[in-house]
């Protein structure tokens, strides 16, 4: 189906693996238009629960392909961001099923910025990251610049970006900005274990429960508390939310349909 990425759906989670490993999963605009084909059709897809993104081999994603002079030089880098990366990250957040990044390497630049873009992460403690940006002479793009000072705090964002600092995936979670690193050789089973979970889960609540953290981390309270009572509307109206009270008083274990 894809020829940058790979496609796995297995018991409500969809994998979806960067599959450029002889350029480290360099982002080019045919993995873009891949990936976000993909996340259009998971959308949609009641079978998909939970999405996990990774990459193959050694890297997550060393972002842009500057190899690859036909699609990077002498471009119009404004309108390259604005049609290959920002409908990626507004697809990402504005989803509703919950994205996790696996990050089972070398996270640079946009590929740093896709795994922020994620809602969780978990990392390999051989995965590093990189604000990379300044190391070519541009500025921070698919919303780095959005998620890492709301992660990590404005300081620290501030350092990252302007150093192109690397940092470790032990450094990365004690400073929020993953969520969760094991080792290398477990990343595969943790991930799948994590998002099991949550694919178990009543998610169409999940995905309302997405959108209102992060629409509350930018609305003031009462907006939020409005926020709040509109979606508990919605999710009281769930088959999930009726199966969920039956278990309680069955005393059983739910079975969340995702409805």
């Amino acid at each position: 189906m894809y020829e940058t990425i790979l496609y796995a759906l297995e018991n409500g989670v969809l994998t979806l693996t960067l599959n450029r490993p002889q350029v480290m999963n360099a982002y080019n605009q045919q993995m873009g238009d891949e990936l976000y084909d993909a996340l259009k059709k998971a959308e949609q897809d009641d079978n998909v629960r939970v999405i996990v993104l990774t990459g193959t081999g050694r890297a997550f994603c060393s972002g842009q392909d500057l190899s690859d002079g036909s699609e990077f030089n002498n471009a119009d880098l404004s309108n390259a961001v604005r049609e290959r990366y920002n409908p990626l990250i507004v697809r990402m957040q504005t989803m509703r099923k919950p994205i996790i990044a696996a990050v089972n390497g070398a996270a640079a630049g946009a590929g740093a910025a896709f795994a922020m873009a994620a809602d969780l992460r978990i990392a390999s403690d051989k995965a590093k990251f990189t604000i990379a940006f300044c190391k070519i002479g541009l500025v921070p793009d698919s919303g780095a610049s959005y998620f890492l000072p709301r992660l990590i705090g404005v300081g620290k964002a501030m350092e990252l970006a302007l150093t192109g600092d690397v940092i470790t995936a032990a450094d990365a979670e004690r400073l929020g900005l993953v969520n969760k690193v094991v080792p290398a050789e477990e990343l595969d089973t943790a991930v799948r274990e994590f998002a099991g979970k949550i694919a178990q889960g009543p998610t169409y609540a999940l995905g309302l429960t997405k959108r209102s953290i992060y629409q509350g981390s930018e609305n003031d309270l009462f907006t939020a508390l409005e926020t709040e009572a509109q979606y508990q509307g919605m999710a009281g109206r769930s088959e999930d939310f009726r199966e969920g009270v039956q278990a309680f008083l069955e005393k059983r274990a739910p079975e969340f349909k995702g409805r």
